[in-house]
């Protein structure tokens, strides 16, 4: 079961690769400026993950309107996420949970993904600006998406 709406958000700080290297992202960074979703994913160049983040990149302009950052977590590397996003045009902020840490804080580690290893669940939080979580989904299955309605409807 993921961290509970209501719950304060724990913070972290992940990399991401950018064009200049790696950079440090830290959600607090947010606090008392924008809302922040997040996107836990389980693998990058998988079907379902693709097409989740390129419907998420192409409604990126969205989330903007609604005061929100929007940061997808993947226990992948940094450089395999942007090699991934660079193939598939993805423009979402991709973040390295490599040693699980941030999956575990939100309790949605998902054990022996198709008998891999264990990756992050699929599922979507909502953080508003005072770092509590507004809204909190895992999907059912990897393969199921989250409820993009009800994150935009928190973040209205």
């Amino acid at each position: 079961m993921p961290l509970a709406q209501g719950s304060k958000a724990p913070d972290f700080t992940l990399k991401t690769k950018t064009a200049d290297g790696l950079k440090d992202v830290t959600l607090s960074a947010n606090f008392g400026k924008k809302n922040t979703v997040i996107l836990f994913f389980p693998l990058a160049y998988t079907g379902v993950c693709t097409a989740e983040m390129c419907d998420v990149t192409g409604g990126l302009a969205d989330y903007s309107k609604l005061d929100a950052e929007v940061l997808a977590i993947s226990v992948d590397s940094p450089f395999a996420q942007e090699a991934w996003a660079k193939a598939n045009n993805i423009k979402v902020t991709l973040l390295s949970d490599l040693n699980k840490t941030v999956t575990k804080a939100y309790d949605v580690l998902f054990p022996m993904l198709a008998g891999v290893g264990d990756t992050a669940a699929r599922a979507a939080f909502v953080v508003g600006k005072d770092g509590v979580i507004k809204y909190a989904e895992q999907t059912p299955t990897p393969k199921d998406l989250p409820n993009f309605a009800a994150v935009k409807a928190a973040l209205a």
